[in-house]
């Protein structure tokens, strides 16, 4: 994987903090607030349970909790955890987690 930079996130609007996780769930990079990371574990908990009962990949898992959203998006091996304020903002958050990753795929070819 080509190096990430987080701090871009925090510059949409919204966006609390953001985390990169490995396959274990230990914090690799983070930006912004501190993380709890047991909600990406969780995550990722039922994510696998649906992918085996369901099949396919996973795009996203958006858990919406009392303190407010938060986007898991699979990077490789990698789990990049994106915490929000208001789902109103999912668009917005889903397109700069997009674009950072695509342009972190675009650096590493």
């Amino acid at each position: 994987m080509a190096p990430l930079s987080l701090s871009p996130l925090l510059d949409v609007r919204g966006i609390r903090h953001a985390a990169l996780l490995d396959a274990r769930g230990v914090l690799v990079m983070q930006a912004g607030g501190e993380p709890d990371t047991s909600i990406a574990q969780a995550g990722r908990a039922v994510a696998a349970s649906l992918i085996a009962t369901l099949g396919g990949e996973l795009q996203d898992l958006l858990i919406d909790l009392e303190g407010g959203p938060v986007l898991l998006t699979p990077y490789g091996d990698q789990t990049l955890m994106t915490a929000f304020d208001d789902v109103a903002n999912l668009g917005r958050v889903r397109f700069a987690v997009r674009k950072l990753l695509q342009g972190s795929a675009s650096a590493r070819a």
